[in-house]
Parts: structure tokens; C-alpha cells; sequence
């Protein structure tokens, strides 16, 4: 059975991650016309190699595995980074075939990449399609599509690697400003083909993705309880610490009960992907299915026990509960995945 905890190498990794973010990380700018931290990206994904971790030495990464990968996407989830981590270094990457020359750039950081589906998407489907690999459709909401330098588009001939420039690419409001997203329109983009069959690698990407969007929903879930905490010690009303009521004290330990469950959860389906165990499916779906209410919920609570400052655009609650609700949509929801765990384990409908 394997080791859920977390290693020496993954705890020096987040120290550093987290250093990165907390000095870095600036959710002002995701207000103005360049959501995304181009600075802040560089520094992680080239500086300190994150982009690279699941990607082999051989084929140009750093030869780590998705567990550290999900490591970083706890940290993000904390700082809830504007950086295109999941649509390049999770979905593009977990794509690619490991020969793909275009993976050796997306693991240096020098190109950024992200799979041409919508965010909601939990299963294969195919917009667009391919004559003499020129790519016709449309695919709407595709997360981080406004900084990729390729998109990876599945069609019914096969998985292709089109330059973003060849695509129409229109911005679309959302609600969590931290991930942008993007509508894409195809006319006769040129394409190059990656793979012939799109299936069998957007799957696993798709699947990456559910199990990893878990770990950023525990960081996200840990950065409330743990601020709440913070604020219940030191919040007085009535003469008396507010974390001393017994109702807010409830309401927290159910809260840590939550995220210490998620947390076993989510680093399972990290290390079924790390493993290429063949259970992966079923815990990637579980993730979803438990991961996602608890982040949401995290968030609510953090918002609501900080009472009138929580409710403000000053405090950074905001943020947490904006990601933690687009998050409960994103890579399929979690009635969704709960319908995919009935399948898998031959439940009636």
C-alpha cells in the first residue's frame, strides 16, 4: 500500500513554493487588462522547475512525479496564483505523448500549452474537426487559452498542436478572475498532429486534472480553516475571544474533520496518478465528489466567522470562495462525478 504522507523532498518543495507566492503573488493586477502574473510564472515554472515535476529527465523535466505536481497545486490553491499552472503543467502536459518535442518546452517553462476543452468538461467530446489538418470548430471556456502559446485540440482524427495565434480567442467574464477563460474559434487553423487517436490522451488528461483540481481545492480549504482559526483567537466581541463560543467552535472542528478527509482523498488520487494505478478513475471521481463541496464549504465559513470584515472586497476571502465555487464546476461537478463512481463500481442509475 502506498505512503499517503507527505515526503522530505514535497515539504522542502512547498516551503519553497510557498516563500515564492507569498512574496510574489499579487491579486490586484488579475483587475486589469493581464490577469495573469507572467513574472510570477516565469519564476515557477523555469526558476524553481514546477512545470516540468511529472515530466522525465529524458524527455527535458525535472523526473519528479504528479505527487510533487499536486504538492504545487496545494500552494496555489493557498494563493490562489493567477498563473496558467492547470491548463499547461497539468492538462497540456499530462496530454502530450512523451516523445512530443513540445513537452521539453512546457517543462522548461519557455511555452505555455493548454488542452482545448471546455473548463466544465469531465469526458471526451469533439467541436472541432480536422480536414488535411485544418482545424474547423468552436470550444467554449477553455481555462488559460488567452496566454497559451499552443493549443491542443482533439478532434475526431486525432489530438493537434495549433499555435494560439491561428485561433480566434475571445475572452469570457468569469467568475473566479484568478483563471481566466477563453472561447476559441477555429477556421482552418493549421495544425500538427500529436497523436491519432485523441481519446486515450485527453482522457488521462482529463483525469490528471479531476485529481489534481482536488489538491488545489485542499489548499484552498486549508488557507480558510486556518485563517479562521487565526481569527477566532484573536477576534473579541462581548468581552470574550469568539472562538470561545461553543456554536463557533462546532463549526470549526466540523470544518477540520472535513479537511483532514479531503486531505487523505485528495493525496490518494494523487499517488493512483503518480502510480499509473489502475484504480485512478475511481479516485479521481472520489476527489471530485468529496473534495469539491469541502472547498466551497471552507470558503462559505471563512467568509461568514469573519462576519462584517469577511464580506468585504478588502479581505482576500473573496478570492477563496470565487475559485472554490468556479472549481466546483470545473473538470465536472461533483453530482457528476458521483454519477461516473456509480458506473465504476456497477451501482444502478
Amino acid at each position: 500500500m502506498s505512503d499517503l504522507l507527505y515526503g522530505e523532498v514535497e515539504e522542502e518543495l512547498r516551503a519553497s513554493v510557498r516563500a515564492l507566492l507569498r512574496d510574489r503573488t499579487d491579486l490586484t493586477r488579475v483587475e486589469g487588462p493581464d490577469p495573469i502574473d507572467v513574472k510570477l510564472w516565469r519564476a515557477l515554472a523555469a526558476d524553481l522547475g514546477c512545470a516540468g515535476l511529472p515530466v522525465p529527465e529524458s524527455a527535458g523535466g525535472a523526473g519528479a512525479s504528479w505527487r510533487e505536481t499536486a504538492v504545487v497545486m496545494e500552494e496555489l490553491g493557498r494563493a490562489v496564483a493567477p498563473v496558467p499552472f492547470l491548463g499547461s503543467a497539468v492538462l497540456a502536459t499530462a496530454a502530450l505523448p512523451a516523445g512530443d518535442p513540445l513537452l521539453a518546452d512546457l517543462a522548461a517553462g519557455t511555452r505555455t500549452a493548454t488542452l482545448a476543452v471546455p473548463l466544465s468538461a469531465d469526458r471526451v467530446r469533439f467541436s472541432v474537426s480536422a480536414h488535411a489538418e485544418a482545424l474547423d470548430g468552436t470550444v467554449t471556456t477553455v481555462a488559460d487559452a488567452l496566454t497559451a502559446d499552443v493549443l491542443l485540440v482533439p478532434t475526431a482524427d486525432g489530438l493537434f498542436a495549433v499555435d494560439a495565434a491561428d485561433a480566434v480567442r475571445t475572452p469570457v467574464v468569469s467568475l473566479d478572475l484568478t483563471r481566466p477563460v477563453a472561447d476559441l474559434e477555429f477556421r482552418g487553423a493549421p495544425g500538427r498532429r500529436v497523436a491519432p487517436d485523441a481519446a486515450p490522451p485527453v482522457t488521462r488528461a482529463l483525469l490528471a486534472g479531476a485529481a489534481l483540481l482536488a489538491s488545489e481545492q485542499l489548499g484552498i480549504a486549508e488557507w480558510c480553516l486556518a485563517t479562521t482559526v487565526e481569527y477566532a483567537r484573536t477576534r473579541r466581541q462581548f468581552a470574550r475571544q469568539i472562538g470561545s463560543y461553543q456554536a463557533v467552535k462546532h463549526r470549526l472542528a466540523d470544518l477540520w474533520v472535513s479537511v483532514t478527509q479531503a486531505r487523505a482523498v485528495a493525496r490518494y488520487a494523487a499517488d493512483c496518478l503518480a502510480n499509473d494505478d489502475p484504480d485512478l478513475p475511481v479516485a479521481a471521481s472520489l476527489a471530485q465528489a468529496f473534495c469539491s463541496p469541502v472547498a466551497v464549504k471552507a470558503a462559505e465559513e471563512c467568509v461568514q466567522l469573519h462576519g462584517g470584515i469577511g464580506f468585504t472586497w478588502e479581505h482576500p476571502a473573496h478570492w477563496r470562495l470565487k475559485r472554490a465555487r468556479a472549481n466546483a464546476t470545473a473538470l465536472g461537478s461533483a453530482t457528476r462525478h458521483r454519477a461516473h463512481l456509480a458506473e465504476l463500481v456497477n451501482l444502478p442509475a
